[in-house]
């Protein structure tokens, strides 16, 4: 029946249409995913979906890999490949009290030589998994986890899967080679549903998971001038149709990123995801340049997380575990409590005082 429905479509048309429903679901994911501004029906989008898979299932030779449709359906796979990283996915120094970041920007002030306040830009520090896509000539061909930050585990198939994550890049000016950051069964915490959902050797497993996607920052990058500044460079990201976060802000000096974090604290609890801090980079890329790297994190950028969440409880049993070496440690039992993203029910008591108090 669909056969005879649109036999009268001829390929030039039936191309055309093909064509159109593509930039048109494109253009609606952009502003659902990206701008957060959708301007159709969840049904009307629905009909314009269906619409393109019954053209391409009549017309398989005109699928593509960057079509909407072609986001599920990859074989599960026996094993993941690891790739290197083309630029290492490095850790992030970690500060704790306002002091910290006081020194933090006495060191960067030391290091550029300047006594003007420097201008920062502040990003919340999202709870979740940190990804390397690659765009060639705007097309996303490979996907990774950050693993120990030098390689990690390929999972094109399974990133393809979550639709704010775009197959292809807006615009005319995409660069040739490009690498962006990322980022629910019931899982203990967004990290672990991240990680647990990308990694699964069934990209169809992670479709059914309601993964979120940030980008918020730049790896390799050939055929194309970065912007000055690293808040302009997430502006252009965000042109290209991938997702970055809103709560941005750029701020001048420490006392900005400590308005900043405080401002930012207080709606956390709020917040349609889990976030554990805030980051702060140097926003100008020249200086980010000059500050360079230590061994394991970037000297322009540092972690400044919230203070741990306490909760109560009560001890219903104690009990003695013997290490290998004799060691006796009295270990409580507890009624289960949560504590952001995590069912606390055991606790080490470490002495006997301790367990008596």
């Amino acid at each position: 029946m669909i056969n005879k429905v649109y036999d009268d479509h001829d390929n030039a048309s039936t191309i055309r249409e093909i064509d159109k429903l593509r930039k048109l679901i494109e253009e609606h994911n952009y502003r659902y995913y990206v701008l957060d501004d959708p301007t159709i029906s969840d049904a009307e989008y629905d009909m314009h979906f269906k619409r393109l898979k019954t053209l391409e299932a009549i017309n398989p030779d005109y699928v593509t890999a960057d079509s909407p449709t072609q986001r599920v359906g990859a074989q599960p796979l026996k094993s993941h490949e690891i790739m290197q990283h083309s630029v290492p996915m490095l850790s992030l120094e970690n500060a704790f009290t306002d002091e910290d970041i006081l020194d933090f920007d006495q060191r960067i002030h030391e290091r550029l030589e300047l006594n003007d306040l420097i201008e920062y830009c502040c990003e919340p520090k999202m709870d979740g998994l940190a990804v390397n896509i690659r765009y060639e000539n705007g097309y996303l061909t490979l996907a990774a986890t950050r693993g120990d930050g030098m390689s990690g585990e390929i999972v094109t198939a399974n990133i393809k899967t979550i639709n704010m994550v775009p197959l292809r890049l807006r615009g005319d000016d995409v660069p040739n080679e490009q690498a962006a950051q990322l980022g629910e069964k019931q899982f203990a915490n967004p990290r672990n549903a991240a990680a647990g959902s990308l990694r699964t050797l069934d990209p169809a497993i992670t479709a059914k998971r309601p993964l979120e996607f940030y980008c918020y920052g730049i790896g390799d990058v050939q055929g194309f001038k970065l912007p000055a500044t690293h808040s302009d460079i997430l502006k252009k990201l965000q042109q290209w149709g991938l997702r970055v976060n809103t709560l941005t802000k750029v701020v001048q000096g420490a006392d900005g990123c400590l308005a900043y974090y405080e401002n930012l604290m207080s709606e956390r609890d709020g917040l349609p995801y889990e976030i554990d801090g805030v980051v702060y980079k140097v926003n100008s890329m020249e200086d980010q340049h000059k500050l360079g790297y230590a061994t394991r994190a970037p000297r322009f950028a540092i972690a400044h997380k919230f203070p741990a969440e306490e909760a109560y409880s009560v001890i219903e049993a104690v009990e003695f575990q013997v290490g290998r070496t004799g060691v006796v440690t009295p270990v409580a039992r507890l009624k289960p409590v949560h504590v952001r993203g995590v069912t606390v029910s055991n606790a080490t008591l470490h002495n006997m005082a301790e367990g008596r108090r």
